[in-house]
């Protein structure tokens, strides 16, 4: 099977070709730049040498790519950017977006987070997190895969949402590497301004992500609100998420079975019992790890993963196998790096 990758110079387009070249159901990779076009690979990535699974060793245009009929097409796009280049290959190929354009259902919530119309969609889009719809993904033309902090953040907490057993707002603080800024040259990234730096922006309800994660809270019948506040942390990469709610009189034993009935046949959601997660036991894997502890009614949310993989490339790999009818695991690791 063919894949095209459109942006693959970004961190998540390199993350995509690696996970991609290892992948026994993938037969050709093409990448597209449409700065680069024409250029070595090797001369902005010279630590991917796939050659056998490439077209040749440059990143292709649009039109070259287009011209090879890829069954699949991953979009790294920038926001806003994506859903007008997309748009001509919905129903041609299968689409996975990794912007946020095609993520948020509703209009109001969409132009509160990104200053513009919410762009209209070629197809019905589906919400690529697997561990919840993935039924809707395997006939989906249109997948938007979802970001990293409502990844981290909704996998442990909409089985509750949904089971009704929550009470008041969902506090949640969040921590992520520099690396979920994507690659490109901001003062705020640079190594001597991170480098043993830690602290909070946009908190509350001004992050982008916010109306992601309300947008999927309203979707499965919930009106919690939510208030989310992230961290940028001196890591490469890494997303770490904690989560203060209040239950509706439900004990652990309760919480406990919600999860195990939720995450019974998903392979990349790991329940730990005696421990809290983190980051560097999901780094390169494509698991989300998960916990929770109880202080009276009070429930507490722990949860771990790569944010380049399970909370970019990996999902949308996982959200390509399930769609094509792989086996969902091929080519992403269960395991962490160390």
């Amino acid at each position: 099977m063919k894949a095209a990758i459109l942006g693959a110079t970004g961190y998540t387009g390199m993350i995509l070709s690696r996970l991609l070249s290892n992948h026994k159901d993938i037969d050709l990779i093409l990448p597209v730049s449409s700065s680069r076009a024409g250029k070595a690979i090797a001369e902005f990535d010279n630590g991917f040498v796939e050659p056998e699974k490439l077209l040749r060793p440059e990143y292709l245009s649009l039109n070259e790519m287009a011209s090879e009929n890829p069954e699949v097409i991953f979009a790294c796009l920038p926001h806003l950017a994506s859903a007008e280049i997309c748009a001509p290959f919905v129903g041609k190929s299968v689409v996975i977006d990794l912007s946020a354009d095609f993520r948020i259902s509703d209009a109001e919530l969409f132009e509160s987070a990104y200053g513009v119309k919410m762009p209209s969609a070629p197809a019905k889009p589906v919400y690529g997190l697997p561990e919840f719809y993935a039924d809707a993904v395997k006939t989906a033309d249109l997948i938007a895969n979802p970001g990293c902090y409502p990844t981290a953040t909704m996998l442990p907490l909409l089985p509750l949402l949904k089971a009704g057993v929550t009470a008041g707002p969902a506090i949640v603080n969040a921590i992520s590497g520099i690396s979920g800024a994507g690659r490109k040259a901001v003062d705020n990234n640079l190594f001597c301004e991170r480098s043993e730096n830690a602290g909070a922006y946009n908190p509350g309800r001004t992050h982008r992500h916010w109306s992601e994660m309300t947008d999927q809270a309203r979707q499965n019948g919930s009106e919690t609100m939510i208030y989310f506040t992230p961290h940028l942390a001196p890591l490469r990469r890494g997303m770490s998420v904690s989560t203060t709610i209040d239950t509706a009189g439900i004990d652990a034993a309760a919480v406990a079975e919600i999860y195990s009935k939720t995450f019974a046949d998903t392979p990349f959601v790991r329940i730990l019992d005696k421990r809290l997660p983190q980051t560097r036991e999901v780094c390169g894997s494509n698991r989300c790890d998960i916990s929770f502890r109880m202080d009276g009614s009070r429930l507490f949310l722990f949860s771990c993963i790569d944010n380049l993989v399970k909370g970019a490339s990996g999902q949308a790999v996982q959200n390509m196998n399930i769609r094509f009818g792989f086996n969902e695991t091929e080519g992403l690791e269960l395991s962490g790096l160390v």
